[in-house]
């Protein structure tokens, strides 16, 4: 019987694979990288280094999740002291975000191991192949109009 991953059956389907490969993702970054931080508040803490004083709205659209979701990792980094919430000054019914120092160290921290994860995930493709892929799921994420 071959085995799941050999089954051209399931491979014929994007979806399918690309499931797979998330998972594959997943179980790469609790071993290389953290079990307690995601790589979605890896990739909002990134975030908030380059562009720091985004609003939560922001960096929910940044980051490309929804209202509820946001709120839910906003609150746990602000729990686990990465970011910081301030008054925003052009509107006072919001807030802008920050890391913290704990939140810099964490990310200066994590970053070699998130690099380590990109090559794991991407040992046997060329760096061709590399770009052509992240160029392929990009064309995925496009809404259709």
């Amino acid at each position: 019987m071959p085995k799941q991953s050999d089954d051209p059956a399931l491979s014929k389907f994007t979806g399918s694979l690309v499931r797979r490969a998330q998972q594959r993702h997943a179980a790469v970054w609790l071993s290389e990288v953290s079990a307690e931080i995601t790589s979605v508040q890896y990739a909002a803490l990134e975030i908030l280094q380059q562009t720091p004083g985004l609003n939560q709205r922001q960096l929910g659209d940044e980051l490309d999740v929804d209202r509820s979701t946001i709120a839910d990792l906003v609150a746990r980094m602000v729990r686990n002291d990465l970011i910081e919430r301030s008054d925003d000054p052009a509107d006072k019914r919001s807030y802008v975000l920050f890391l913290t120092a704990a939140g810099k160290k964490q990310l200066a921290n994590l970053r070699p191991r998130v690099e380590e994860v990109e090559r794991v995930l991407t040992a046997r493709l060329s760096p061709r192949e590399c770009m052509e892929l992240r160029r392929l799921l990009l064309a995925l994420m496009v809404p259709r109009e």
